[in-house]
């Protein structure tokens, strides 16, 4: 009786009670994963009690939580099954389907501030050596990444843009095959429906657990990646969908597993549950049964924590470092001061936007070190530079100056160029002023000037698709110029030589140096002819001053030379040789315009383009003003909007007439230079690499 009166008080103890929960469900617990772990799949509902391969930061709380990483900065953490599963059917050798879905969570090191992500992996070891922390996600190293013999495939939870792998976004997932330049990615989100009009964004550093579905059809090679907040049902439509040929990356014996990596900053990376299999579809997680999160407090005090212990050690070596700063600030200061002194007067300040620091110049050029410079004209050099903060890519031209005269006028005139915005446009940002040099500061343009490419001889030509191209660009150009700004702008040097060319050979207009601007209904007061011989309008030696018309003229002569692949004017020391309007229209009078082509394009051409812009180009180079057509009417018929009018009789003695009349004005100004500004022509010089 006192046996069973003792066995009575024990079943009626709560202690007694919950000690027989506890057990009762760390045996459920252990025997489900023992069941589900045969050969080719397993469920871990939690994982206290689970065998898993650890590895790094990788360890097993108390409560079953996987933790593979601990606000420990730069930490690569591991957990893998830690037997190998049968990926290849033993009769056909076929990749077989797959299946998993896991629970995670993330929590940042500081708020709104993460340090990398979390990986699913297919990996033929279990022990990955020689990877790295931070962007390599603890799967891959510098030497390795992309490299086909690794065998991996990844399913990546990055919180993190890195531009060197391609990542769309800070928040995004991704596929990996041997390389973290993913196959696939999108910012990380869940359909709503199966529509995919409707979705909702998701934040994988949010610290909530979120539960992913990966699915691989072997037949069809189709990789599936589906995302959703831990709560909601697997959505209908999965988030990526990506036919990938896994035959030659996945091996027959293969592990899976997670990998996680912080950085610079720290974070902590947790899986909650975890199912696979393979040749079938992964069990559901029993959600009920998952352990908890640490709460946001918890993780919180951690933090601070490791942050007071840090400071504890880096304190004493910061201050040292200060003081010793300090006692050599002064004089760099000073040094510094003087090195990047420059000349800033009281008028310069309303055009603060467009004025650059000398400071940020030099640093941005390597101290406009030979290895930038990328030409020398009259006035100075050119040099390539990155700016510090925004890693924009610039063109610097530095002009030496040693008067006052004018100058205040001349910025104000770079200020208004500077508000110029189009896309066949080169951009002048601004400019700086020390020591008796003037600064310019221009979008870089990589592929140099069109003048290379045609009357070069470049290891890449331009086919005339291209050519094309960069003419309606500069037509368009022009017509923002002479229209479409709130000022009237006159160019008065298109030329090929001023039309650079972007990384994907897009033409702009560049080189201001000679530009005017005025206010419409009025006009430019100038009787300087300036210019480059062979552009120039025979209007401007009557009367000198430049009109939207001149620039017509000018367009005109750059038509020809991008299409002839010849300049306006070629010259012999006897004098000279070819005037390359008299040379095209000897070819239409004789119907054979297209003759005119240049030879370096082979017969791979737009005949009806080709011919269009060689007529073109003459009626722009009419010699009377009111004949060319305004640049309006000349993007009209280059976009095909309206016809092109025929060169009549009258216009064959017109041009003859004139002809005859420039040629005696070309032999009396060949000792003369007709290239002048009143200031120190921005023009001389381009903007990209003179080879």
């Amino acid at each position: 009786m006192d046996w069973v009166n003792e066995e009575r008080r024990r079943s009626q103890d709560p202690i007694f009670h919950r000690f027989l929960a506890s057990f009762l469900l760390l045996a459920t617990q252990i025997a489900a994963a023992a069941a589900s772990s045969s050969g080719s799949s397993f469920v871990f509902n939690g994982f206290r009690g689970a065998s898993l391969s650890l590895n790094g930061g990788g360890t097993i709380e108390s409560n079953g939580l996987l933790r593979l990483t601990n606000f420990t900065k730069n930490e690569v953490g591991h957990a893998f099954f830690p037997n190998p599963f049968v990926f290849l059917n033993s009769s056909s050798s076929e990749l077989l389907s797959f299946s998993t879905s896991f629970v995670f969570a993330i929590f940042p090191g500081y708020e709104d501030i993460s340090s990398h992500g979390i990986a699913f992996a297919i990996t033929p070891s279990n022990k990955l050596t020689d990877v790295l922390p931070s962007q390599h996600l603890g799967l891959f190293n510098f030497t390795n990444n992309g490299d086909p013999s690794n065998h991996i495939v990844a399913v990546e939870l990055d919180t993190i843009q890195n531009r060197e792998f391609e990542d769309i976004n800070d928040n995004h997932v991704g596929i990996d095959v041997n390389s973290l330049t993913s196959i696939s990615s999108a910012p990380a989100s869940f359909y709503l429906d199966s529509s995919g009009l409707q979705y909702e964004n998701l934040s994988l550093i949010n610290g909530e657990p979120m539960r992913v579905w990966v699915d691989y059809d072997g037949k069809g090679m189709v990789l599936n990646v589906t995302l959703a907040p831990m709560i909601n049902p697997k959505p209908e439509r999965p988030l990526l969908s990506s036919k990938v040929n896994l035959s030659s990356v996945v091996l027959n014996n293969m592990y899976v597993g997670f990998a996680a990596a912080t950085g610079a900053a720290a974070g902590s990376h947790y899986v909650l549950g975890w199912s696979f299999s393979v040749n079938g579809k992964a069990e559901e997680l029993n959600l009920s049964q998952l352990p908890s999160l640490p709460t946001k407090e918890a993780e919180d005090t951690t933090t601070e924590k490791k942050t007071t212990q840090l400071w504890i050690i880096l304190l004493p070596i910061v201050i040292f470092i200060v003081l010793f700063i300090a006692s050599i600030g002064i004089v760099h200061l000073i040094k510094t001061k003087k090195k990047f002194a420059e000349v800033v007067e009281d008028w310069e300040t309303e055009y603060g936007p467009h004025r650059f620091s000398y400071k940020d110049l030099y640093r941005a050029t390597e101290g406009f070190s030979d290895e930038n410079l990328l030409g020398n004209g009259g006035f100075g050099g050119v040099y390539k530079g990155r700016l510090p903060k925004s890693k924009l890519e610039i063109a610097v031209k530095r002009i030496s100056h040693d008067s006052r005269q004018g100058m205040k006028e001349f910025v104000a005139e770079i200020a208004s160029i500077g508000r110029l915005r189009h896309r066949n446009l080169v951009q002048l940002l601004g400019y700086c002023r020390r020591r008796g040099e003037l600064l310019l500061v221009y979008d870089y343009m990589p592929n140099s000037s069109l003048e290379k490419y045609i009357f070069d001889r470049p290891e890449k030509t331009l086919n005339w698709s291209q050519r094309f191209k960069i003419i309606r660009g500069i037509a368009a150009a022009l017509l923002y110029l002479h229209e479409e700004w709130e000022q009237v702008v006159i160019h008065r040097d298109i030329k090929a030589s001023n039309v650079l060319l972007d990384a994907e050979f897009n033409g702009k207009l560049g080189d201001f140096g000679l530009a005017r601007l005025h206010d419409r209904g009025s006009n430019l007061q100038t009787t300087r002819v300036v210019g480059t011989l062979g552009y120039l309008a025979p209007e401007l030696s009557r009367t000198g001053k430049s009109t939207t018309s001149s620039d017509v003229f000018g367009f005109g002569a750059f038509l020809l030379e991008v299409a002839c692949g010849k300049r306006p004017i070629e010259l012999k020391t006897s004098g000279i040789e070819m005037v390359l309007v008299d040379w095209v229209m000897d070819f239409l009078r004789e119907g054979e315009i297209l003759e005119a082509r240049d030879r370096k394009l082979g017969t791979v051409y737009s005949a009806e383009e080709m011919e269009l812009v060689l007529r073109l180009g003459l009626i722009c180079s009419h010699p009377a003003p009111s004949a060319r057509p305004s640049m309006r009417q000349v993007v009209q018929v280059l976009e095909g909007e309206v016809a092109l009018p025929d060169i009549s009789e009258d216009d064959f003695y017109v041009f003859d007439s004139s002809s005859r009349r420039n040629k005696i004005l070309m032999d009396e100004s060949s000792s003369n230079s007709c290239t002048a500004a009143s200031y120190p022509s921005l023009s001389d010089l381009p903007l990209s690499r003179i080879n």
